[in-house]
């Protein structure tokens, strides 16, 4: 697991995202073992990390269900959500507390 994670913030690293946060939600009431978030630099910019993360990915990496909007992307990939949002989506929805509110998360690492 620790792998694939590292790919993805890697990817979204080395292609310019910002603020990449990671959340181990494994031992908390969630759907998901992993959260990451991170910013794009606006609503091209997502669609473009969406189109890197699946050429790098794939077919390593099962895409279950891709919600695609300009500003906020989310990514399922069954154990893993990937959510890429402008830096405005980011601060309105502020997924960052809610994960971290999880059963008393700790706080997401930036990469």
């Amino acid at each position: 697991m620790k792998n694939r994670i590292e790919k993805i913030t890697e990817v979204l690293d080395k292609n310019k995202a910002d603020s990449i946060e990671v959340f181990d939600l494994r031992d908390k009431n969630y759907f998901v073992d992993y959260a990451i978030i991170a910013s794009s630099l606006g609503a091209k910019h997502t669609l473009a990390l969406l189109d890197h993360l699946k050429k790098e990915l794939k077919p390593a990496e099962h895409f279950n269900n891709v919600d695609e909007s300009g500003d906020w992307i989310v990514i399922d990939l069954g154990d893993i959500l990937i959510h890429i949002m402008t830096p405005e989506y980011r601060i309105k929805y502020d997924m960052e507390n809610f994960l971290s509110q999880l059963g008393n998360s700790k706080e997401g690492e930036t990469i």
